[in-house]
C-alpha cells in the first residue's frame, strides 16, 4: 500500500473528519465568546472598577523613541497585563460554556441509553436452529 493511499484512508476516517469539524466549530465559538467578552463583559467590569479599560492596562518598561520629525525609532516595550486579564476571563468563560455544553450532551446520552429498547427475544425459528446446532455439536 502506498503512502498516498494510506494517508487518504487515514484522512477520510470518520473520527478525523468529526474532529476537524469540532475544531472549526470550537474556533467559531471562541470568536463569539471573545466578541461577547470584549464588547459586553469587559466594559461592565471596567465600569465597576472605576471606568478602567483593561485593554489599555500595561506596565511600560521603556517609552517609545520618536525623532524630531515624529517618526518612531523604537517601539514602546511594555507588559500588557490588562490584555492577559481579558484573555484569562475569555478563557474561563469559554471553558465554562464548553463544560455546560458537554454536561448537557452527557445528560442527553444518558437518557437515550436508559430509553433504549431491549433486544427482542429470539424467534421460534432461531431457537429451533440453535437447538439443531447444539445437537450437531454434541455428535
Amino acid at each position: 500500500m502506498s503512502v498516498i493511499s494510506e494517508f487518504r484512508k487515514f484522512a477520510l476516517k470518520g473520527n478525523l473528519i468529526d474532529m476537524a469539524v469540532a475544531f472549526v466549530m470550537g474556533a467559531a465559538f471562541g470568536k463569539i465568546v471573545s466578541a461577547f467578552i470584549d464588547g459586553m463583559v469587559m466594559p461592565v467590569v471596567g465600569k465597576i472598577v472605576s471606568g478602567v479599560d483593561f485593554k489599555s492596562m500595561k506596565y511600560i518598561l521603556s517609552e517609545a523613541k520618536i525623532d524630531a520629525t515624529g517618526k518612531t525609532i523604537a517601539e514602546e516595550a511594555s507588559i500588557k497585563y490588562g490584555e492577559f486579564i481579558t484573555v484569562f476571563i475569555d478563557f474561563t468563560l469559554v471553558a465554562f460554556c464548553m463544560f455546560l455544553l458537554i454536561k448537557a450532551l452527557n445528560r442527553i446520552r444518558k437518557k437515550q441509553e436508559e430509553t433504549k429498547v431491549p433486544p427482542l427475544p429470539p424467534s421460534e425459528e432461531q431457537m429451533l436452529l440453535r437447538e439443531i446446532r447444539d445437537l450437531l455439536k454434541q455428535r
